[in-house]
């Protein structure tokens, strides 16, 4: 009877422990014990850096696009209007 008591809690444990294991506390549990986050307050300086660096240059390239595209509106009015520069407008 003990024995079935036994492999049936250690058989309930193993979902539970696989959870406790891909959670975010089983990581950081993981990381501490690899020594990759030293005391552990946050991200490294190096991270950190190179985090607002990757900020500034997705910025960067959300306004660079804004402006490709404003520039590319502006060159289909200009190709339009050298194709035809004596077409009327429409009158309504």
């Amino acid at each position: 009877m003990w024995v079935l008591a036994v492999i049936l809690i250690v058989a309930l444990m193993i979902p539970v422990a696989a959870i406790l294991v891909d959670s975010p506390l089983g990581r950081s549990v993981a990381r501490r014990l690899e020594g990759g986050a030293g005391s552990g307050a946050g991200p490294a300086p190096e991270l950190r850096d190179l985090q607002r660096k990757v900020e500034a240059l997705e910025t960067e390239i959300e306004d660079l696009t804004r402006s490709l595209s404003g520039m590319r509106d502006e060159v289909q009015f200009m190709q339009r209007l050298l194709e035809d520069p004596h077409r009327k407008k429409p009158n309504t």
